[in-house]
């Protein structure tokens, strides 16, 4: 495949048109990336008066994949929820779940993944909503979190290294493009990794950055580049993957641990380190640039997968928001 074919298929694929919805929720709302908890982040980032922030997310999951993988539905309700705190800087403090579902054996499978992830992850499930009569099984879950030191999606800057940090210990499963690196993980390891992200922001040496999410590296740092306003060259040969992974699944994947950061250059180094010491793949994979674009590169060989401000993603960056 060449790698305007790469590109190209990135661009029309479902897991990367899918969050094309969020634009027209957030239209719909009134919201920009200046409201409120600024949305376009992993998780709203709320002031407190003492200093530090509160943080809240919530996700939403897909009726089909529910429905084919329950356990792995409920794990990554508590998964995905911890990676957003942990994206912002925070370390997370509560779950909420909300299941429907036709009945409680149809819930069972649903309900396992989320006790076992919770158990593992050691954040408590406080409470939710639970229906039992619903026409089909399906899951939404909400964290809180707090941090010290704040990871923003809006902080990128043209000259910042851009590095994919992953877990690639694990293996795919059965169906949609889901990595999964937690399945043998001790608890220890899995607390220990996550806590990784709000000791670098506390130390300062994080700019930017995003938890790599449904839509996958690619997807991820579209929606990182039009929150900061800024551009990215990716080099496709330096990505960190799975071996005989091919590129155009890993570049979409839900990697389970995945983050991107932008930072200052001087600091990729330890950054990379930091992950390396928890037997963690972390790599320099591009840098952001003053354009509105992301480019694939390989060697002398460059590909445009999208540009926001032509094209806006997410809507909420003031100059997509204007070319809309």
């Amino acid at each position: 495949m060449t790698l305007h074919a790469l590109a190209a298929g990135l661009a029309a694929h479902p897991s990367i048109l899918g969050k094309l919805d969020i634009a027209q929720a957030t239209r719909g709302l009134g919201l920009t990336g200046d409201s409120a908890g600024q949305p376009g982040d992993d998780a709203a980032a709320l002031p407190r008066p003492e200093g530090g922030w509160d943080l809240f997310a919530a996700e939403g999951f897909i009726p089909g994949f529910v429905a084919d993988d329950p356990w792995f539905a409920g794990w990554c309700g508590v998964m995905v929820n911890l990676s957003d705190i942990a994206a912002m800087g925070g370390r997370a403090t509560a779950i909420t779940d909300m299941i429907w579902a036709p009945d409680a054996e149809s819930a069972a499978s649903l309900l396992a993944g989320l006790t076992q992830a919770a158990q593992a992850y050691a954040v408590p499930i406080v409470g939710g909503h639970t229906n039992l009569r619903a026409p089909a099984l399906n899951l939404a879950v909400a964290v809180t979190g707090r941090a010290q030191a704040l990871i923003s999606s809006f902080a990128a800057r043209p000259g910042d290294a851009l590095i994919a940090a992953v877990d690639l210990r694990g293996g795919w499963r059965p169906r949609f493009d889901n990595w999964f690196a937690a399945a043998d993980a001790p608890p220890s390891r899995l607390q220990g990794d996550l806590a990784l992200l709000a000791d670098l922001a506390e130390a300062g040496l994080v700019r930017a950055g995003k938890d790599i999410s449904q839509g996958g590296i690619i997807g991820t740092s579209l929606m990182l580049a039009e929150c900061s306003g800024c551009g990215f060259d990716i080099d496709l040969a330096a990505v960190p993957m799975p071996h005989g992974t091919d590129a155009a699944r890993w570049l979409r994947a839900f990697p389970s641990f995945g983050f991107l950061l932008s930072v200052a250059p001087d600091k990729a180094a330890e950054v990379c380190a930091r992950f390396a010491a928890r037997d963690l793949a972390a790599a320099v994979i591009g840098q952001a640039t003053p354009g509105t674009a992301i480019d694939l590169c390989q060697g002398a060989d460059r590909a445009r997968f999208w540009d926001w401000q032509t094209r806006p993603y997410l809507g909420l960056h003031a100059d997509a928001v204007a070319h809309a």
